[in-house]
Protein backbone atom coordinates (compact mmCIF):
# COMPACT_ATOMS: atom_id res chain seq x y z
CA UNK A 1 0.00 0.00 0.00
CA UNK A 2 1.17 3.53 -0.72
CA UNK A 3 -0.21 6.93 0.14
CA UNK A 4 -0.66 10.10 -1.80
CA UNK A 5 0.66 13.64 -1.73
CA UNK A 6 1.18 14.56 1.93
CA UNK A 7 4.26 16.72 2.32
CA UNK A 8 6.93 15.89 4.88
CA UNK A 9 8.42 18.34 7.35
CA UNK A 10 11.92 19.71 7.01
CA UNK A 11 14.54 16.96 6.96
CA UNK A 12 12.03 14.18 6.22
CA UNK A 13 11.53 12.36 2.92
CA UNK A 14 8.31 11.69 1.05
CA UNK A 15 8.48 8.03 2.09
CA UNK A 16 8.40 9.11 5.74
CA UNK A 17 4.85 10.47 5.41
CA UNK A 18 3.46 7.50 3.52
CA UNK A 19 0.64 5.64 5.24
CA UNK A 20 -0.03 1.91 5.16
CA UNK A 21 -3.38 2.67 3.55
CA UNK A 22 -3.48 5.79 1.33
CA UNK A 23 -5.84 8.52 2.40
CA UNK A 24 -6.09 12.19 1.39
CA UNK A 25 -5.07 14.99 3.73
CA UNK A 26 -8.21 16.44 5.30
CA UNK A 27 -6.92 19.90 6.24
CA UNK A 28 -4.08 21.60 4.42
CA UNK A 29 -3.30 23.59 7.55
CA UNK A 30 -2.02 20.48 9.36
CA UNK A 31 1.11 18.50 8.62
CA UNK A 32 0.85 14.70 8.33
CA UNK A 33 2.79 14.40 11.58
CA UNK A 34 0.35 16.73 13.35
CA UNK A 35 -2.45 14.47 12.15
CA UNK A 36 -0.62 11.46 13.61
CA UNK A 37 -0.34 13.10 17.01
CA UNK A 38 -4.01 14.10 17.00
CA UNK A 39 -5.06 10.53 16.24
CA UNK A 40 -3.17 9.18 19.22
CA UNK A 41 -4.46 11.94 21.53
CA UNK A 42 -8.06 11.10 20.59
CA UNK A 43 -7.62 7.32 20.74
CA UNK A 44 -9.48 5.11 23.19
CA UNK A 45 -6.23 3.23 23.89
CA UNK A 46 -4.65 6.40 25.27
CA UNK A 47 -7.67 7.17 27.44
CA UNK A 48 -7.56 3.70 28.98
CA UNK A 49 -4.03 4.38 30.26
CA UNK A 50 -5.62 6.67 32.84
CA UNK A 51 -6.80 3.58 34.73
CA UNK A 52 -3.72 1.40 34.28
CA UNK A 53 -0.92 0.92 36.79
CA UNK A 54 2.36 2.74 36.41
CA UNK A 55 4.10 1.61 39.62
CA UNK A 56 1.31 1.74 42.19
CA UNK A 57 -2.30 1.08 41.28
CA UNK A 58 -4.43 4.06 40.12
CA UNK A 59 -6.66 3.80 43.18
CA UNK A 60 -3.90 3.55 45.76
CA UNK A 61 -3.37 7.29 46.25
CA UNK A 62 -4.48 10.57 44.67
CA UNK A 63 -0.87 11.56 43.99
CA UNK A 64 0.46 8.51 42.13
CA UNK A 65 1.08 8.51 38.43
CA UNK A 66 -0.89 6.34 36.03
CA UNK A 67 0.25 5.13 32.63
CA UNK A 68 -1.52 8.12 31.13
CA UNK A 69 0.11 10.81 33.26
CA UNK A 70 3.45 9.06 32.75
CA UNK A 71 2.93 9.09 28.96
CA UNK A 72 2.09 12.80 29.02
CA UNK A 73 5.28 13.51 30.95
CA UNK A 74 7.36 11.37 28.59
CA UNK A 75 5.86 13.28 25.66
CA UNK A 76 6.82 16.64 27.13
CA UNK A 77 10.39 15.53 27.86
CA UNK A 78 10.78 13.79 24.50
CA UNK A 79 9.28 16.65 22.49
CA UNK A 80 11.74 19.17 23.91
CA UNK A 81 14.74 16.85 23.63
CA UNK A 82 13.87 15.84 20.08
CA UNK A 83 13.27 19.44 19.03
CA UNK A 84 16.71 20.43 20.31
CA UNK A 85 18.24 17.87 17.93
CA UNK A 86 16.12 18.80 14.92
CA UNK A 87 13.53 16.01 15.05
CA UNK A 88 9.97 16.90 14.13
CA UNK A 89 8.40 17.45 17.57
CA UNK A 90 5.08 15.87 16.52
CA UNK A 91 6.80 12.64 15.44
CA UNK A 92 8.52 12.38 18.83
CA UNK A 93 5.35 13.42 20.66
CA UNK A 94 3.36 10.73 18.86
CA UNK A 95 5.94 8.08 19.71
CA UNK A 96 6.05 9.11 23.37
CA UNK A 97 2.27 9.21 23.76
CA UNK A 98 2.07 5.79 22.10
CA UNK A 99 4.93 4.03 23.84
CA UNK A 100 2.83 2.40 26.60
CA UNK A 101 -0.45 1.84 24.72
CA UNK A 102 0.17 -1.90 24.68
CA UNK A 103 0.59 -2.31 28.41
CA UNK A 104 -2.10 -4.54 29.99
CA UNK A 105 -3.74 -4.15 33.40
CA UNK A 106 -1.46 -4.21 36.46
CA UNK A 107 1.70 -2.90 34.80
CA UNK A 108 4.66 -5.20 34.30
CA UNK A 109 3.08 -7.75 36.62
CA UNK A 110 0.20 -8.08 34.17
CA UNK A 111 2.59 -8.20 31.24
CA UNK A 112 4.40 -11.15 32.81
CA UNK A 113 1.11 -12.93 33.50
CA UNK A 114 -0.08 -12.59 29.90
CA UNK A 115 3.31 -13.63 28.58
CA UNK A 116 2.98 -16.94 30.41
CA UNK A 117 -0.49 -17.76 29.08
CA UNK A 118 0.54 -16.70 25.56
CA UNK A 119 3.77 -18.72 25.38
CA UNK A 120 2.30 -21.15 22.83
CA UNK A 121 1.64 -18.30 20.39
CA UNK A 122 4.86 -16.34 20.80
CA UNK A 123 4.28 -14.72 24.16
CA UNK A 124 3.06 -11.26 25.12
CA UNK A 125 5.14 -8.09 24.96
CA UNK A 126 3.74 -4.64 25.71
CA UNK A 127 5.79 -3.03 22.97
CA UNK A 128 4.64 -5.52 20.33
CA UNK A 129 1.09 -4.96 21.55
CA UNK A 130 1.57 -1.22 21.01
CA UNK A 131 2.38 -1.78 17.34
CA UNK A 132 -0.66 -4.07 17.08
CA UNK A 133 -2.90 -1.35 18.53
CA UNK A 134 -1.52 1.36 16.26
CA UNK A 135 -1.77 -0.71 13.08
CA UNK A 136 -4.74 -3.01 13.67
CA UNK A 137 -6.79 -2.78 16.87
CA UNK A 138 -7.55 0.90 17.49
CA UNK A 139 -10.74 1.71 15.52
CA UNK A 140 -10.04 4.54 13.08
CA UNK A 141 -9.26 3.50 9.50
CA UNK A 142 -10.34 0.61 7.27
CA UNK A 143 -9.53 -0.39 3.71
CA UNK A 144 -12.48 -0.50 1.26
CA UNK A 145 -12.63 -4.27 1.71
CA UNK A 146 -12.94 -3.96 5.49
CA UNK A 147 -9.38 -4.60 6.68
CA UNK A 148 -8.59 -2.56 9.82
CA UNK A 149 -5.54 -0.29 9.65
CA UNK A 150 -5.62 1.02 13.21
CA UNK A 151 -4.70 4.69 13.35
CA UNK A 152 -2.94 4.43 9.97
CA UNK A 153 -0.03 6.59 11.07
CA UNK A 154 2.80 7.67 8.82
CA UNK A 155 5.86 5.49 8.42
CA UNK A 156 8.04 7.94 10.39
CA UNK A 157 5.66 8.00 13.35
CA UNK A 158 5.21 4.23 13.43
CA UNK A 159 8.95 3.70 13.23
CA UNK A 160 9.48 6.22 16.02
CA UNK A 161 6.98 4.35 18.22
CA UNK A 162 8.81 1.04 17.68
CA UNK A 163 11.17 0.82 20.63
CA UNK A 164 12.42 -2.68 19.77
CA UNK A 165 12.44 -3.11 15.95
CA UNK A 166 12.84 -6.86 15.85
CA UNK A 167 10.95 -10.12 16.38
CA UNK A 168 11.22 -12.26 19.51
CA UNK A 169 14.63 -13.90 19.74
CA UNK A 170 16.15 -11.66 17.07
CA UNK A 171 17.24 -8.73 19.24
CA UNK A 172 20.74 -7.66 20.24
CA UNK A 173 22.94 -9.78 22.48
CA UNK A 174 23.67 -8.29 25.89
CA UNK A 175 26.90 -8.31 27.86
CA UNK A 176 25.72 -11.57 29.44
CA UNK A 177 25.71 -13.26 26.04
CA UNK A 178 21.91 -13.59 25.99
CA UNK A 179 19.53 -12.18 23.40
CA UNK A 180 17.31 -9.47 24.88
CA UNK A 181 13.88 -10.71 25.88
CA UNK A 182 12.26 -7.50 24.64
CA UNK A 183 10.81 -7.34 21.14
CA UNK A 184 8.54 -5.00 19.23
CA UNK A 185 6.46 -7.07 16.83
CA UNK A 186 4.50 -10.32 16.77
CA UNK A 187 4.87 -12.56 13.73
CA UNK A 188 1.17 -11.98 12.97
CA UNK A 189 2.03 -8.33 12.29
CA UNK A 190 5.10 -8.96 10.15
CA UNK A 191 3.67 -7.42 6.97
CA UNK A 192 3.06 -3.94 8.35
CA UNK A 193 6.30 -4.11 10.34
CA UNK A 194 8.35 -4.80 7.22
CA UNK A 195 6.55 -1.95 5.47
CA UNK A 196 7.27 0.59 8.19
CA UNK A 197 10.92 -0.53 8.32
CA UNK A 198 11.55 -0.15 4.59
CA UNK A 199 14.97 1.43 4.11
CA UNK A 200 15.89 1.17 7.80
CA UNK A 201 19.06 -0.63 8.94
CA UNK A 202 18.16 -3.98 10.47
CA UNK A 203 17.75 -3.84 14.24
CA UNK A 204 18.61 -0.12 14.44
CA UNK A 205 16.16 2.32 15.99
CA UNK A 206 15.56 5.67 14.33
CA UNK A 207 16.69 8.75 16.24
CA UNK A 208 13.11 9.65 17.21
CA UNK A 209 12.62 6.21 18.78
CA UNK A 210 15.86 6.63 20.70
CA UNK A 211 14.68 10.02 21.97
CA UNK A 212 11.39 8.43 23.04
CA UNK A 213 13.22 5.63 24.85
CA UNK A 214 15.54 8.03 26.68
CA UNK A 215 12.61 10.33 27.59
CA UNK A 216 10.84 7.27 29.03
CA UNK A 217 13.89 6.29 31.08
CA UNK A 218 14.40 9.83 32.34
CA UNK A 219 10.75 10.35 33.20
CA UNK A 220 10.08 7.18 35.11
CA UNK A 221 13.45 7.16 36.88
CA UNK A 222 12.91 10.66 38.21
CA UNK A 223 9.17 10.55 38.76
CA UNK A 224 9.10 7.13 40.42
CA UNK A 225 11.53 8.48 43.02
CA UNK A 226 9.37 11.57 43.44
CA UNK A 227 6.28 9.39 44.01
CA UNK A 228 8.18 7.17 46.44
CA UNK A 229 9.31 10.15 48.53
CA UNK A 230 5.84 11.72 48.66
CA UNK A 231 4.27 8.42 49.68
CA UNK A 232 6.85 7.90 52.43
CA UNK A 233 8.43 4.82 50.84
CA UNK A 234 11.84 6.50 50.55
CA UNK A 235 13.57 8.78 53.04
CA UNK A 236 15.85 10.84 50.76
CA UNK A 237 18.08 11.77 53.67
CA UNK A 238 18.91 8.12 54.33
CA UNK A 239 20.32 7.56 50.85
CA UNK A 240 23.72 8.79 52.02
CA UNK A 241 24.17 5.81 54.36
CA UNK A 242 26.38 2.85 53.51
CA UNK A 243 23.44 0.45 53.89
CA UNK A 244 21.31 2.39 51.41
CA UNK A 245 24.26 2.69 49.06
CA UNK A 246 24.72 -1.08 48.99
CA UNK A 247 20.99 -1.75 48.73
CA UNK A 248 20.50 0.52 45.74
CA UNK A 249 23.55 -0.65 43.82
CA UNK A 250 22.64 -4.29 44.42
CA UNK A 251 19.10 -3.65 43.23
CA UNK A 252 20.33 -1.99 40.04
CA UNK A 253 22.55 -4.96 39.36
CA UNK A 254 19.81 -7.51 40.09
CA UNK A 255 17.01 -5.86 38.09
CA UNK A 256 18.68 -3.87 35.33
CA UNK A 257 22.32 -5.03 35.14
CA UNK A 258 23.55 -2.11 33.01
CA UNK A 259 26.94 -2.22 31.36
CA UNK A 260 28.24 0.02 34.14
CA UNK A 261 30.48 -1.03 37.02
CA UNK A 262 29.32 -1.07 40.63
CA UNK A 263 31.86 1.64 41.43
CA UNK A 264 30.40 3.87 38.72
CA UNK A 265 26.91 3.27 40.09
CA UNK A 266 28.09 4.11 43.60
CA UNK A 267 29.74 7.29 42.37
CA UNK A 268 26.52 8.22 40.57
CA UNK A 269 24.53 7.90 43.79
CA UNK A 270 27.10 10.03 45.59
CA UNK A 271 26.83 12.71 42.89
CA UNK A 272 23.05 12.76 43.04
CA UNK A 273 22.72 13.14 46.80
CA UNK A 274 25.41 15.87 46.73
CA UNK A 275 23.52 18.02 44.22
CA UNK A 276 22.44 21.35 45.76
CA UNK A 277 18.81 20.73 44.80
CA UNK A 278 18.63 17.15 46.09
CA UNK A 279 16.01 17.06 48.87
CA UNK A 280 17.21 15.63 52.17
CA UNK A 281 13.85 15.52 53.95
CA UNK A 282 10.17 15.65 53.10
CA UNK A 283 7.33 16.52 55.48
CA UNK A 284 4.49 16.86 52.95
CA UNK A 285 4.23 20.64 53.31
CA UNK A 286 3.68 22.87 50.29
CA UNK A 287 7.25 24.14 50.56
CA UNK A 288 8.59 20.57 50.71
CA UNK A 289 6.53 19.58 47.68
CA UNK A 290 7.85 22.59 45.79
CA UNK A 291 11.43 21.64 46.65
CA UNK A 292 10.79 18.09 45.48
CA UNK A 293 9.28 19.34 42.22
CA UNK A 294 12.31 21.57 41.70
CA UNK A 295 14.55 18.54 42.18
CA UNK A 296 12.68 16.52 39.55
CA UNK A 297 12.77 19.41 37.09
CA UNK A 298 16.47 19.98 37.64
CA UNK A 299 17.26 16.29 37.18
CA UNK A 300 15.30 16.09 33.94
CA UNK A 301 17.12 19.16 32.65
CA UNK A 302 20.46 17.73 33.74
CA UNK A 303 19.92 14.47 31.86
CA UNK A 304 18.43 16.00 28.70
CA UNK A 305 21.02 18.75 28.44
CA UNK A 306 23.87 16.26 28.81
CA UNK A 307 22.46 13.97 26.11
CA UNK A 308 21.77 16.83 23.71
CA UNK A 309 25.26 18.29 24.20
CA UNK A 310 26.99 14.92 23.74
CA UNK A 311 24.95 14.16 20.61
CA UNK A 312 25.70 17.57 19.13
CA UNK A 313 29.40 17.16 19.94
CA UNK A 314 29.48 14.01 17.82
CA UNK A 315 27.18 14.98 14.95
CA UNK A 316 27.37 18.75 14.71
CA UNK A 317 24.69 21.41 14.74
CA UNK A 318 22.57 20.50 11.71
CA UNK A 319 19.07 19.03 11.73
CA UNK A 320 19.18 15.40 12.88
CA UNK A 321 16.28 13.10 11.95
CA UNK A 322 15.54 9.42 11.34
CA UNK A 323 18.85 7.62 10.66
CA UNK A 324 21.14 10.67 10.56
CA UNK A 325 22.42 10.02 14.06
CA UNK A 326 22.19 7.99 17.26
CA UNK A 327 21.64 9.74 20.55
CA UNK A 328 24.71 9.91 22.77
CA UNK A 329 24.30 9.70 26.54
CA UNK A 330 27.42 10.10 28.72
CA UNK A 331 28.17 7.08 30.90
CA UNK A 332 27.89 9.22 34.05
CA UNK A 333 24.34 10.18 33.11
CA UNK A 334 23.39 6.60 32.29
CA UNK A 335 24.68 5.61 35.73
CA UNK A 336 22.64 8.33 37.45
CA UNK A 337 19.46 7.29 35.64
CA UNK A 338 20.13 3.66 36.57
CA UNK A 339 20.62 4.58 40.22
CA UNK A 340 17.30 6.45 40.32
CA UNK A 341 15.62 3.35 38.89
CA UNK A 342 17.38 1.33 41.57
CA UNK A 343 16.03 3.55 44.34
CA UNK A 344 12.44 3.07 43.19
CA UNK A 345 12.98 -0.65 42.64
CA UNK A 346 14.63 -1.24 46.00
CA UNK A 347 12.14 0.66 48.14
CA UNK A 348 8.86 0.37 46.21
CA UNK A 349 8.72 -2.26 43.48
CA UNK A 350 10.82 -5.14 44.82
CA UNK A 351 9.07 -5.24 48.24
CA UNK A 352 5.71 -5.56 46.44
CA UNK A 353 6.76 -8.59 44.42
CA UNK A 354 5.78 -11.02 47.17
CA UNK A 355 2.61 -9.24 48.28
CA UNK A 356 -0.61 -11.28 47.91
CA UNK A 357 -2.14 -8.64 45.63
CA UNK A 358 0.58 -9.24 43.04
CA UNK A 359 -0.14 -12.95 42.95
CA UNK A 360 -3.85 -12.18 42.82
CA UNK A 361 -3.41 -9.92 39.79
CA UNK A 362 -1.65 -12.67 37.85
CA UNK A 363 -4.39 -15.14 38.72
CA UNK A 364 -7.10 -12.71 37.61
CA UNK A 365 -5.57 -12.28 34.16
CA UNK A 366 -4.81 -15.97 33.66
CA UNK A 367 -8.33 -16.96 34.63
CA UNK A 368 -9.81 -14.26 32.40
CA UNK A 369 -7.91 -15.61 29.41
CA UNK A 370 -9.11 -19.13 30.20
CA UNK A 371 -12.78 -18.25 30.59
CA UNK A 372 -12.84 -15.91 27.57
CA UNK A 373 -11.27 -18.59 25.40
CA UNK A 374 -14.05 -20.96 26.48
CA UNK A 375 -16.92 -18.45 26.28
CA UNK A 376 -15.77 -16.14 23.49
CA UNK A 377 -19.11 -15.99 21.67
CA UNK A 378 -20.91 -14.78 24.79
CA UNK A 379 -18.21 -12.77 26.55
CA UNK A 380 -15.97 -10.92 24.09
CA UNK A 381 -16.70 -7.30 23.20
CA UNK A 382 -18.19 -6.93 19.68
CA UNK A 383 -15.03 -5.79 17.91
CA UNK A 384 -12.93 -8.56 19.45
CA UNK A 385 -15.69 -11.08 18.78
CA UNK A 386 -15.52 -10.15 15.08
CA UNK A 387 -11.77 -10.76 15.13
CA UNK A 388 -12.30 -14.08 16.91
CA UNK A 389 -14.82 -15.24 14.33
CA UNK A 390 -12.46 -14.33 11.49
CA UNK A 391 -9.44 -16.01 13.11
CA UNK A 392 -8.01 -18.87 11.07
CA UNK A 393 -7.06 -21.25 13.88
CA UNK A 394 -6.84 -21.75 17.64
CA UNK A 395 -3.58 -19.79 17.89
CA UNK A 396 -5.14 -16.78 16.18
CA UNK A 397 -8.21 -17.04 18.41
CA UNK A 398 -6.03 -17.08 21.52
CA UNK A 399 -4.26 -13.94 20.30
CA UNK A 400 -7.65 -12.24 20.02
CA UNK A 401 -8.49 -13.23 23.60
CA UNK A 402 -5.14 -11.82 24.72
CA UNK A 403 -5.95 -8.61 22.82
CA UNK A 404 -9.23 -8.34 24.72
CA UNK A 405 -7.69 -8.90 28.16
CA UNK A 406 -4.76 -6.56 27.46
CA UNK A 407 -7.21 -3.79 26.54
CA UNK A 408 -8.80 -3.80 29.98
CA UNK A 409 -7.95 -1.35 32.74
CA UNK A 410 -7.05 -2.47 36.25
CA UNK A 411 -10.57 -1.88 37.54
CA UNK A 412 -12.33 -3.41 34.53
CA UNK A 413 -10.12 -6.51 34.76
CA UNK A 414 -11.34 -7.06 38.32
CA UNK A 415 -14.93 -6.36 37.26
CA UNK A 416 -14.78 -8.75 34.31
CA UNK A 417 -13.22 -11.40 36.53
CA UNK A 418 -15.94 -11.00 39.17
CA UNK A 419 -18.63 -11.26 36.51
CA UNK A 420 -17.17 -14.19 34.57
CA UNK A 421 -15.26 -16.11 37.22
CA UNK A 422 -17.10 -15.31 40.42
CA UNK A 423 -16.56 -12.43 42.88
CA UNK A 424 -13.21 -12.24 44.63
CA UNK A 425 -11.70 -9.62 46.89
CA UNK A 426 -9.17 -7.65 44.73
CA UNK A 427 -7.21 -6.66 47.82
Amino acid sequence: MRSGAEQPGAGYAGSDVQRWFPEPAKRASRTPFERDRARVVHSSALRRLGAKTQVLGPGSDDFVRTRLTHSLEVAQVGRELGKSLGCDPDVVDTACLSHDLGHPPFGHNGENALDLVAMSIGGFEGNAQTLRILTRLEPKTFTPDGVPCGLNLTRASLDAATKYPWFSGEGPVGSDGLVTAKFGVYHEDAEVFRWLREGAPAGVRCLEAQVMDLADDISYSVHDVEDAIVLGRVDPGMLTTAAAHEKVVTQVRDWYDPDISDDELGDALDRLVALPYWVTAHDGSRRALAALKDMTSQLIGRFCDAAAAATRARYGEGRLVRYDASIVVPTEILAEIAVLKGIAAAYVMAPREDEPVYHRQRVVLAELVEVLAERAEAALEPMFLADWREAADDAARLRVVIDQVASLTDLSAYAWHARLCGPRDPA
